[in-house]
């Protein structure tokens, strides 16, 4: 898989793909990230991607053309399963969605700042509009990293359990059960006895049931998909 993340403020992505299972999915050869720095394909002098809003108002808006410009270059070279925008009046992003985009092969993301980007870009070149929550933030960056680690760890080969993403919560419309790990006892606080039992049925019982009860309590709106 090829993610290619266009923005104009780079930097702010280097650390989050340069450690852990991000970056030995990168080394491992299973996802290729390219983070794009929106203002060299513009052709100001200054280097600007944005402009004043017609019309007025408060804030810029980010120009089409060297976010056309960018697209454009990108698409010479291979073909794009979709073109993401990260807005908060898209598609609320969800583990399905992350399963479904990780079966693809190429994709763009594109990181918003200001006050959003020229809609003619929306019309013209995004197929997917993804929002990571009912909240306004300074840019798409953080949305655009957050959907790369969901869609990466997906990916076969990346995690060294490869049922691990499988039993994540959200997988099957249920949270993830409580997990313990040593000492069994802390403190005259102990582990549940069937943990320690080795009974492979009788624990995976107990799990689907604690998963089950958690997500009454905490997500009932998850049972009614």
């Amino acid at each position: 898989m090829r993610i290619d993340i266009i923005t104009c403020l780079p930097r702010l992505l280097d650390s989050f793909f340069a450690h852990s299972i991000l970056q030995r999915a990168q080394q491992g050869g299973f996802v290729e990230v390219v983070v794009h720095d929106l203002r060299d394909y513009s052709v100001d002098k200054h280097r600007r991607v944005d402009d004043y809003a017609f019309g007025g108002g408060a804030g810029m808006v980010m120009s089409i053309e060297p976010i056309a410009r960018c697209i454009r270059t990108l698409q010479a070279d291979r073909t794009y399963d979709e073109i993401i925008y990260v807005t908060p009046d898209g598609e609320r992003f969800e583990q399905r969605t992350a399963n479904r985009l990780s079966l693809l092969q190429n994709l763009i993301i594109l990181c918003g700042h200001y006050k959003g980007v020229d809609e003619r870009v929306r019309e013209l070149f995004i197929t997917k509009e993804i929002s990571v929550g009912d909240y306004v933030l300074s840019g798409g960056e953080l949305p655009a990293a957050l959907i790369s680690d969901a869609i990466i760890r997906l990916l076969p080969g990346v995690l060294n359990d490869e049922t691990s993403a499988l039993t994540d919560s959200f997988q099957d419309d249920l949270l993830a059960p409580p997990v313990y790990t040593r000492p069994a006892d802390f403190e005259g606080h102990p582990v549940p006895e069937i943990l320690l039992s080795g009974h492979e049925a009788n624990i995976s019982e107990w799990r689907f049931e604690k998963a089950l009860e958690r997500t009454r309590q905490r997500r009932p709106d998850l049972l009614n998909h």
